[in-house]
């Protein structure tokens, strides 16, 4: 009886939990960013290549420039869900009831937002196939 310590299952991480786990998207293993985006000052440090398949994660001289228009989109998507949301549940609140409440959740989402539209654009538009044998 084989120890089930020994026994590996491979188990295929699809595209959407790498995109959202910013993972490669050629071996889908490797981490794009250095550190978790709970530490604020380093949210935006990326590896130069994939750890474990070393891909260069900037295709080209200016690649991530196209990812600030999906950053964009995010942002505005969120700005539209928290303007509807507190009309809905302040109907009579005046500006300031919108505006704090966006400014506060838009710097929040910085991070996120700004990983999220990276992994995004380079898993659409980065043109690179997914090999999952590739190390």
């Amino acid at each position: 009886m084989e120890d089930l310590k020994s026994v590996k299952i491979a188990v295929q991480t699809t595209k959407f939990q790498a995109i959202m786990q910013a993972k490669c998207p050629r071996c889908r293993e490797g981490k794009m960013f250095e550190y978790p985006a709970s530490q604020v000052t380093k949210f935006d440090k990326m590896h130069t290549n994939c750890p474990v398949c070393n891909l260069r994660f900037e295709v080209e001289p200016g690649f991530w420039f196209g990812a600030m228009f999906i950053s964009y989109g995010f942002t505005v998507m969120l700005l539209a869900v928290i303007g509807v949301a507190t009309n809905v549940l302040f109907p009579n609140a005046s500006v300031w009831a919108y505006i704090i409440p966006i400014t506060v959740v838009s710097l929040g989402f910085v991070p996120f937002n700004f990983r999220l539209s990276r992994s995004v654009f380079i898993h659409f538009f980065g043109f690179i196939n997914y090999e999952p044998n590739r190390r």
